[in-house]
């Protein structure tokens, strides 16, 4: 079915009604909660296959955390949705006021590699708990994990209250040229500036969720074991790919020394003296992000990891320091397993230079 066609029989549904009730909403919930939980053998194979995820990470931070979401969703969808008194201006009385929530209509989601179910499902229980329909567009660089949802979808839901559509940039390319009442799209800000163009013409609301650069500080009184071991927690789950891991670490030069021997420490507690054989470390999505983040390594002094193989998609834990100002690293969103520690002197120099 082309998009034209299924936007055109989502809309035909939507000014129905059949999507606003309480308990329509309430059973597309329970529909999608029992869709996620028999493929989820199906979805830890493909999670596995596409970005390397162990099964307790897949679980935990992908099939566990859209049933979280949806459960969510259902126990509290009946207060989201009542209507709520406000006050009226003195020029209406003696009009009352009500704030009624109402769904959209027909929502596109555009969903990233990275937590590739995560990040499609979420959005779509929020959309059908809104009343709305929806069409995901999953991201063709997660290809197993985007066919099982494809599966799921489609054995849960009729294509016109909700569907999957798979295809590359040609595929997003054609449904942004479609008129949707909500667009919701996860990615980098390149693709983030094409979608809201695309939604000006007909001037479609968006919810963008992007990148950007989290950085980590760690001050002179801080137990460096502790933060060394969140700190590389947070940034090598999922082999770095996640758009709120730590991105760089500002450290207090006085202590910026045994934080890097601590990292190394809290890498080898986690992923053992060879990553490459851990079956708790992730994979890179593809050869060409492999080749992106060699290139950010230029300009830095590698403290620890720096060893990749492309063709395996395997980038080691890798701490670096000595960065030079305007490097690779700095530039933009790192996304993968690299961790800048930049020393400061003046932790209000250190916050000056990020305001700028």
């Amino acid at each position: 079915m082309d998009p034209h066609e299924i936007i055109r029989r989502q809309r035909a549904f939507f000014q129905t009604g059949a999507t606003r009730s309480p308990n329509a909403r309430l059973d597309a919930l329970a529909a999608l909660d029992r869709a996620v939980r028999a493929a989820e053998g199906a979805l830890t194979g493909a999670l596995r296959d596409d970005l390397g995820k162990p099964a307790a990470e897949a679980y935990t931070s992908e099939i566990g955390f859209v049933l979280s979401e949806i459960a969510f969703a259902r126990r509290h969808l009946r207060r989201w949705m009542a209507p709520a008194a406000v006050g009226s201006p003195l020029l209406l009385r003696p009009a009352s006021a009500t704030v009624v929530p109402e769904p959209r209509g027909v929502a596109l989601i555009i969903s990233p590699w990275n937590y590739p179910l995560q990040l499609a499902v979420s959005p779509l229980a929020a959309a059908l708990a809104a009343g709305n329909t929806a069409v995901v567009k999953p991201s063709e660089l997660a290809p197993r994990t985007a066919a099982v949802l494809d599966d799921l979808v489609r054995g849960a839901f009729p294509p016109e209250r909700a569907c999957v559509v798979t295809g590359g940039p040609d595929t997003a390319t054609a449904l942004l040229r479609e008129r949707f009442d909500q667009i919701f799209f996860t990615g980098g800000g390149a693709v983030g500036r094409q979608v809201l163009q695309a939604a000006a013409a007909t001037l479609t609301p968006c919810t963008l969720e992007l990148g950007g650069k989290s950085p980590c500080f760690v001050c002179a009184d801080a137990r460096l074991d502790v933060a060394a071991r969140r700190i590389a927690w947070g940034k090598f789950l999922n082999a770095g790919q996640t758009c709120v891991a730590p991105d760089y670490v500002l450290a207090d030069r006085r202590i910026a020394a045994p934080l890097l021997d601590e990292l190394a420490r809290a890498i080898e507690r986690f992923y053992g003296s060879d990553p490459r054989q851990s079956p708790d470390y992730g994979r890179i999505v593809s050869p060409r992000h492999i080749d992106r983040l060699q290139g950010l390594l230029a300009g830095a002094r590698v403290v620890s990891g720096g060893v990749f193989d492309r063709d395996a998609r395997y980038f080691a834990p890798t701490v670096v320091t000595d960065v030079v100002p305007g490097a690779p690293a700095m530039r933009d969103e790192i996304f993968g397993p690299i961790l800048p520690v930049i020393p400061y002197d003046s932790l209000g120099e250190a916050l000056d230079t990020l305001r700028d």
